[in-house]
């Protein structure tokens, strides 16, 4: 018993220390590209290293710029069905005569089947909040593909929010704000590893060594 209570709390232990299970593939940030240029020269105006154009925007649009994606993301579903059925039979024969003493002239029978189903399936979700991104990848048409994470520390447990995708250029707003809405390929998720979310996802290996606890 008690090598299964020493097993049970270092499975308990493991699963403070494991973070979630997560949807987004791929890393959440990336560092920007090196660019190499030529050293500048002493005495330059000109220097390639900090040189921006004077009309150029700070849109995001290379390895490594941030955006501010607003998450808001409203889903409803709706399913609903019936079903029925009526049969109806009916049956008679006469009675030979050695046996219509016992059963009478003859024998009537009735069946009836009905039966009647109903389904009504419903759900909603949303979800809305804010989250910095990081471009870990620029595609040859010019979209970018974004990722981040946002971790929180509350107490004894962590949230984790975590989002990646695909975001238009034409669609980043100023300030390099971008809506969920209309990010291709959203992967959007929030978990903790609190005690609430292990006790949710719990194994049936946990749930057997807790068992058997004696408290």
């Amino acid at each position: 018993m008690k090598s299964f209570t020493v097993l049970a709390a270092l499975l308990a232990l493991a699963g403070c220390a494991t973070a979630p299970s997560s949807i987004v593939q791929g890393p959440t940030s990336a560092r920007p590209m090196l660019v190499e240029t030529a050293p500048p020269t002493p005495g330059a105006i000109y220097n390639a290293n900090s040189y921006r154009p004077m009309f150029e925007d700070r849109r995001a649009r290379h390895i490594g710029d941030l955006l501010t994606i607003n998450i808001s993301e409203r889903t409803t579903a709706n399913k609903a069905g019936t079903s029925s059925g009526n049969k109806n039979g009916a049956a008679s024969f006469q009675v030979p005569g050695v046996a219509q003493s016992k059963f009478g002239a003859g024998i009537d029978l009735e069946s009836g089947i009905k039966f009647s189903d109903a389904d009504n399936q419903s759900a909603s979700n949303n979800f809305s909040g804010t989250i910095g991104v990081t471009v870990t990848e620029v595609l040859p048409n010019g979209n970018l593909i974004v990722a981040g994470e946002k971790q929180v520390a509350m107490n004894k447990g962590v949230e984790f929010i975590r989002f990646s995708g695909m975001v238009s250029p034409d669609t980043i707003q100023p300030g390099n704000i971008v809506s969920s809405t209309v990010v291709a390929d959203a992967r959007v998720e929030y978990r903790t590893n609190s005690r609430i979310d292990r006790a949710e996802v719990n194994s049936m290996l946990s749930r057997f060594f807790l068992s058997m606890l004696p408290f």
